[in-house]
Parts: C-alpha cells; sequence; structure tokens
C-alpha cells in the first residue's frame, strides 16, 4: 500500500494499492519535490468518474508505467470533491492550454507548486492521435532535464494567470436588477431546445439553476417561460437520465435527447433538481412533477443517507467493470422477473428491445420519451415496476463514495426541509432535522470551524471552503423555515459570521475560496460562476440577503449587496453562467417579504407560505429569534413586513393570501 491508504476520501484509498506511490497533497509531497528535484505530476479525478477508473486501469495499475511514474515524478494524488481548491486553481491551468476541462486532470508542477503543463485523460498507447500517457511522462522529464529555465519561464506566466476572480473590483451600484433578469430570461429562452428541452446540445447537462430562472418568471405569468420549463422537465423525466425504477438523475446525457446518460449519480444532482421540480409542482400542480419530486427524495434518503443522518456523494457510473449495467435490461430479463406477456407490455412501456438503445449488446435503458411527459404510471405497470426494482436490488451494485461533503449536505439540506414543509411530509422533515444535527455533530469543530469532509472511517480533517458556508448558511435558514426553531437560524448566523470573518474580501467583497486560516495555494481564487453547482458567492448573495430580512443584521445586507456589485459586469454579459446569482438579483428587484406568524398554533397560517412557492418570501414562525421582525407580534396574527415595516395583521389564510398576491 502507498500514502494514500490513511486518507478518509473514498477516491484516494481506491488508489492505495496502485504501484503508483502516491502522496496525497501536502507539505510530505512537496518537501521530497524538492530534496529529489522532481517535478510533481498531479493527478485529480474524483470516485464516480468514468474516465478517472479508465485511465487508473489502464496506467495507474500497470507496473511498468507506475515504475516510470515514480522514477521521473513526485505522484500526487486529490479527490477534487474534498479539495476543490486545488482542482479549481489548476483547472483554469488545463483549460488555457488545452480550451477544455475535465477529469481525470493531470498537471505538471514545479516543487514550488507552480503548473507548467497539464491535460485531462491520456491513454496507455497512443490512440486517435492522443499521446500515450508514459511517452508524455518520458517527454516531460526530458524537457525538465534539459530545457529547466524554459519550464521554469512558462510555470511563472501560467501562474501568473491564476486568480483573475480573486482581482476584480467592484462596481459602484449593484446592476439595474430587472434589466439583467430580462436579458437573462430572453438568452435562456433564445438557447432553450424546443423539442427536447434543455439548453444546447450534446452533451447535455440538466442546468437546474437556469431552470429556477424560468420557474421563477413562470410563476409570473410568462408563458414562454412556463413552456420551455415545462417541455425541458419532462423530457429530462422521460429519458435515461432519470431512473425509472429507483428515481434520481444521473449527472448528464451524453446525446440531446436525454436518452444515454453518463450514469453516476450525484447528490448535489438531486438537491437541485428535487429543488427545480418541487417549484414546478408549486407553479403548475403537475402530479408529474410531484412524482419526479417524490422518487428523487426517496432514491437519496434510501440509498445516499448514513445512519446519522448525513448524505453520501455519489454512486458510481459503473458495476462489474462497465459503465451502466446495473441500470439497463433485455426483454428476456424483463420476461425472467415479469413473466412473458407482462413482460412484453411493460417493455414497450419503457422502450426496453431486443435491438436495445445501449453499447452492451441488446440491452436497453429503461425510458419514456416515446411518450415524453406520460410519467404517471397504470398500478400494473407501477406494480411491475416495484418487482423489477427488487430484483435489481439482486445486482452487484455500483460503488458508492460514502463521504460526507458539508457544501452537497448543505444544499440537500436547503432542498429537503422545503419540501417537506411544502408537502407536509413529516418523515422528510426528521430526515432535515437529523442532517442539521448530524453536521453539527460531525463536521463543525468545537471552536465553531467546519470542516469540509467526513468519513465514518476517518471522521473529518480538511478545513472547510466558502461554498461550504454558504450551503450551509441557506439550509439552515430553510430549516429555520420549516420547522421553526430558533436554533437553526442560530446555526445559520454562526455559518454567516463565519462565511464573513474567514473569507470576506472587505476591500473588494465577495468571499475568497480558502479561509484566512487554511493552506494558501500558489494564486487566490474566488468562485464567482455558477456551475454544477451554486458558486460560493452566488449562495453567499442570496443567503446573508434572505439571513438579513429575517434577522436586521445590516452587515449580512451589506455583504450580499458588496457580492452582486463584484459580479455585476459578468453577470451582465454572460447571465446564463450565473443561474444562482440571478436568484440574488431577483430579490434585489423585488425585495423581501417579511412574514412573521408568533407560536406553533396556526398551521393554516404557515402552510400559506410554506405550500406556495413564494422565491421573494422569508417567514420566522414558531420561536422568536433577536430580531425587530418579534417586537409587539401577537399570536393568531400573520404579519407581512418590508423592511421590517408591516401590513395590518391578517388572522386568516384568505387574508394572508391577499396580501403575499398569491
Amino acid at each position: 500500500m502507498n500514502r494514500l491508504a490513511d486518507e478518509t476520501s473514498p477516491y484516494l484509498r481506491q488508489h492505495a494499492d496502485n504501484p503508483v506511490d502516491w502522496y496525497p497533497w501536502g507539505d510530505e509531497a512537496f518537501t521530497a519535490a524538492r530534496l529529489d528535484d522532481k517535478p510533481i505530476l498531479l493527478s485529480v479525478g474524483y470516485s464516480a468518474c468514468h474516465w478517472c477508473h479508465v485511465m487508473a486501469h489502464e496506467s495507474f495499475e500497470d507496473p511498468d508505467i507506475a515504475a516510470v511514474m515514480n522514477d521521473l515524478f513526485v505522484n500526487v494524488k486529490v479527490d477534487r470533491e474534498e479539495r476543490p481548491d486545488v482542482d479549481a486553481l489548476y483547472m483554469e491551468v488545463v483549460q488555457a492550454l488545452t480550451g477544455q476541462g475535465g477529469w481525470p486532470m493531470t498537471v505538471f508542477l514545479t516543487p514550488e507548486r507552480k503548473p507548467f503543463f497539464g491535460g485531462t485523460y491520456f491513454p496507455n498507447s497512443p490512440r486517435g492521435g492522443m499521446t500515450s500517457f508514459p511517452d508524455l511522462c518520458k517527454r516531460v522529464d526530458e524537457v525538465w532535464r534539459t530545457r529547466r529555465d524554459d519550464l521554469t519561464a512558462q510555470a511563472v506566466e501560467l501562474t501568473g494567470s491564476l486568480g483573475r476572480t480573486a482581482r476584480l473590483t467592484p462596481a459602484a451600484d449593484v446592476p439595474d436588477a430587472a434589466t439583467t433578469l430580462d436579458h437573462a430570461l430572453r438568452t435562456l429562452l433564445a438557447e432553450h431546445d424546443p423539442q427536447w428541452g434543455g439548453f444546447g446540445g450534446a452533451p447535455k447537462f440538466p442546468q437546474a439553476m437556469s431552470l429556477e430562472v424560468l420557474v421563477r418568471a413562470a410563476a409570473r405569468g410568462d408563458t414562454a417561460a412556463l413552456g420551455a420549463l415545462t417541455t425541458s422537465l419532462d423530457a429530462m423525466a422521460s429519458g435515461g437520465m432519470y431512473d425509472h425504477l429507483g428515481g434520481g438523475f444521473a449527472r448528464y446525457s451524453v446525446d440531446n435527447v436525454w436518452l444515454v446518460p453518463h450514469f453516476e449519480k450525484m447528490l448535489y444532482d438531486q438537491a437541485l433538481l428535487a429543488r427545480v421540480y418541487l417549484h414546478a409542482w408549486q407553479v403548475t400542480g403537475s402530479p408529474a412533477h410531484r412524482q419526479v419530486l417524490d422518487e428523487t427524495v426517496d432514491y437519496v434518503l434510501r440509498d445516499l443517507r448514513h445512519p446519522g443522518g448525513g448524505f453520501y456523494s455519489a454512486e458510481d457510473a459503473d458495476s462489474e467493470g462497465e459503465e451502466g449495467r446495473f441500470y439497463v435490461w433485455t426483454p428476456a430479463e424483463l420476461a425472467s422477473v415479469l413473466g412473458a406477456d407482462l413482460g412484453a407490455r411493460v417493455a414497450e412501456h419503457y422502450g426496453v428491445t431486443d435491438e436495445g438503445n445501449f453499447e452492451h449488446s441488446g440491452s436497453s435503458i429503461l425510458n419514456r420519451l416515446h411518450a415524453r411527459g406520460d410519467l404517471l404510471r397504470p398500478p400494473e405497470i407501477d406494480d411491475a415496476r416495484a418487482r423489477l426494482f427488487e430484483a435489481r436490488e439482486e445486482r452487484v451494485r455500483p460503488g458508492l463514495d460514502d463521504k460526507v461533503l458539508t457544501e452537497w449536505n448543505g444544499l440537500m439540506l436547503a432542498t429537503l426541509a422545503e419540501a417537506a414543509a411544502a408537502t407536509g411530509r413529516a418523515d422528510w422533515l426528521a430526515a432535515a432535522v437529523a442532517n442539521g444535527e448530524f453536521l453539527l455533530a460531525q463536521l463543525q469543530r468545537e471552536d465553531g470551524r467546519w470542516l469540509r469532509s467526513w468519513q465514518a472511517d476517518g471522521g473529518a480533517r480538511v478545513l472547510a471552503y466558502a461554498a461550504d458556508y454558504g450551503a450551509l448558511l441557506d439550509g439552515f435558514v430553510r430549516l429555520a423555515e420549516a420547522t421553526g426553531s430558533a436554533r437553526w437560524i442560530a446555526a445559520a448566523r454562526a455559518a454567516a459570521d463565519g462565511l464573513l470573518d474567514l473569507f470576506w474580501d472587505d476591500d473588494n467583497g465577495g468571499a475568497f475560496t480558502n479561509g484566512r486560516d487554511a493552506e494558501q495555494l500558489v494564486a487566490a481564487t474566488k468562485d464567482l460562476m455558477d456551475n454544477a453547482t451554486p458558486s460560493a458567492n452566488s449562495l453567499a448573495a442570496v443567503g446573508l440577503a434572505r439571513l438579513a430580512a429575517l434577522t436586521g443584521e445590516a452587515r449580512y445586507g451589506d455583504a450580499a449587496d458588496s457580492a452582486l456589485r463584484l459580479t455585476a459586469p459578468l453577470v451582465a454579459q454572460h447571465p446564463t453562467a450565473f443561474g444562482h446569482l440571478l436568484a440574488a438579483l431577483d430579490l434585489a428587484a423585488h425585495g423581501v417579504d417579511e412574514v412573521v406568524i408568533p407560536g406553533s398554533d396556526h398551521p393554516d397560517l404557515v402552510a400559506v407560505v410554506q405550500r406556495s412557492f413564494t422565491p421573494t418570501v422569508v417567514l420566522a414562525w414558531g420561536e422568536p429569534f433577536p430580531s425587530a421582525l418579534w417586537e409587539s407580534r401577537e399570536a393568531g396574527n400573520a404579519y407581512v413586513c418590508r423592511d421590517f415595516t408591516c401590513n395590518l395583521p391578517a388572522t386568516d389564510p384568505v387574508t394572508l393570501r391577499a396580501q403575499l398576491g398569491l
């Protein structure tokens, strides 16, 4: 075993038996590189990454290739989910050098951690015009020995180009939110695929945060946004990207019709997509959207939940060495479980044919694309689905990445709490509370400092990043709104205070990726653009604005404004790259309504807010917490306020709905 055996990351431990003499990221590796005068070979991936597994099997498990690596380099393996700062920094280099990014990522560094060359996947032998990985290693070593000055100069130049986001200066004012929102909506509608939904072509990602822009516009009566939203949600849930037996979504579709997915299932996708389907159901009342919400949340609670309440990170794409093997079916397999007649009817229902639609001979991905949007199942099909699910449970499951990431748990906590309140699902609310308790118990140190990642065998080690704090802030606020418990507002305030104290740029606004007390990389960065998950600064802008409305704490609102001013030029130029930040601009454009309902004796009033889609409303009910909102409030009344100035109290749901414009 190499040094990765003692790491908490399941991805790193997958490489513990490699013949490569791997180091984890840290001073031991950097010191060895300096002493041996060798470059660092940095390999970054994650456990559910199919091509990471391919490169591992082809190269890192090959003794001859490993010998080349060990002789020429100090080899460092990083889990991008555990160290998003390292991943994001060096991904800038790969994108600058190659015009694209992805994983596995391979970057060569000087012993001082300065990058001089990088790429993504390299095959073990020349293929398709690609240099083989062992040849690349030998070529890098040759240049390192014979043209060191050239490499050093390139490393200095590349390092100097890093961290541009940290050097941005803020605009004088928050951008015209209404104009920017309208521009973003029109841009999204122009990029929308009117036939198959989503945005752009293959490979097609669900882009949950852009879909949220459509939900908000649809709720305000925009029929074009409503059409694009329903087309997208119905197509996504009809395709093979959605697991029709077990619920939940794969990461993306390799085609433009949502049929063939990249099969890994990530916690963050479940959190963000369940939220979109929740909001769409609240706006449209579609039972199909509610069904997808229910099945996605049930998948997370069944297959991704630690017994203590935390949520695991992901399930792999592969099982038994093949991508998608766990999920695909042949007509004969359906018949063996259901009998010939019912098996044939189910095959027709789910598009399973003798020819198949996937790379395994005769295998099909279950889908409803031939009857797109018709997701509700007749009883016979529903019973067959349950039987197929039980039969599938006997198969070899994809690998589970059982680390608990603070950021992704915060995203799931926010969704679960909001969904529980909206649907009245007491079991979901209990799971949300258990998740909040787990995070406090396992991922927060006694001094209040949050950590990034926890795993049962090793506990938590890595300091949390700004995105972790931003996701926690939103999750705890949503949990307070769902439960009426003041302790969750206290937890949200503590997360907000840590975000501002440890990460905030007091000169230019926004949050740095790393805390002041954390390792400082070769360049400082700010996480600004929304990608597969909301950026740290988008999470901060939304969470701080909502918390400011609940607590009246001016510094939270000021910080939210500073994040918007920092990103103003970028949002105006590239609105679709800031889907979650547009939610903060939406709050700025429409203002925040504060609803206060003292006590817990009027669930009918609380339900008016919780059951409706109200993106610009915050709710304080149940136990009071420090805030002017609670002053002189009488039980039995609901108060609708803005900037802590309130309407006449509402005593019944009809009046409250009218005051909220519902």
